[in-house]
């Protein structure tokens, strides 16, 4: 029987793109996450690069999904092939693995636009004390909160598609921000305390 703090999620996106430009938007610049995926990642920190495919490189964290509670934790790459796999190791408020990969998806032979299918498997153990603690009666509240983390990273995804697209400062401008994080009182509060 798995421990009750333990979490095996997986969520699939379909996105209007080769898996080359995601794998660059997803993969390349683990820092950028904060700027084009701000509803989750208040923070990313590069500690150590990585190869070629970017194994080896290891992330500092600090993030959080629609709950009033932050996570700081670590990965590092473990195993790479882009543009369509990537493992990262998690270690810290989250302990376990999550798995990228993309896949072409075909296509009629009339759609122009790539698709690709990606897919994010996260089995983790949660480490937290909170998370710890509270998983065996709150573990719908904790999947819906990833379920909602998720849910903000396709929009945002979509989003920076858009604006890596177009250089027409028209269209740059009537594009919508990323999606915020939510309780904003409380991020300006630790803030004012580092």
């Amino acid at each position: 029987m798995a421990a009750s703090n333990t979490y095996h999620l997986v969520t699939r996106w379909a996105l209007p793109a080769s898996p080359e430009e995601l794998a660059e938007i997803l993969f390349r610049d683990p820092e950028d996450l904060a700027r084009w995926w701000p509803a989750v990642y208040l923070r990313a920190r590069q500690l150590e690069a990585g190869d070629d495919q970017g194994v080896g490189a290891r992330v500092d964290l600090y993030t959080k999904g629609f709950l009033p509670y932050t996570l700081r934790w670590q990965f590092r790459v473990t195993e790479a092939d882009l543009p369509r796999f990537l493992r990262l190791d998690a270690e810290g408020d989250f302990v376990g693995r999550g798995i990228w990969r993309l896949r072409s998806l075909a296509t009629d032979g009339v759609t122009i636009q790539p698709m690709t299918e990606v897919e994010y498997d996260w089995s983790i153990r949660a480490e937290k004390g909170m998370l710890r603690t509270l998983s065996p009666v709150l573990r719908p509240m904790f999947n819906a909160n990833h379920a909602w983390a998720m849910r903000k990273g396709e929009r945002s995804i979509r989003l920076e598609l858009a604006r890596r697209r177009t250089s027409d400062p028209v269209v740059l401008a009537a594009l919508p921000a990323p999606p915020g994080p939510t309780f904003p009182h409380n991020l300006r509060l630790l803030r004012t305390r580092r």
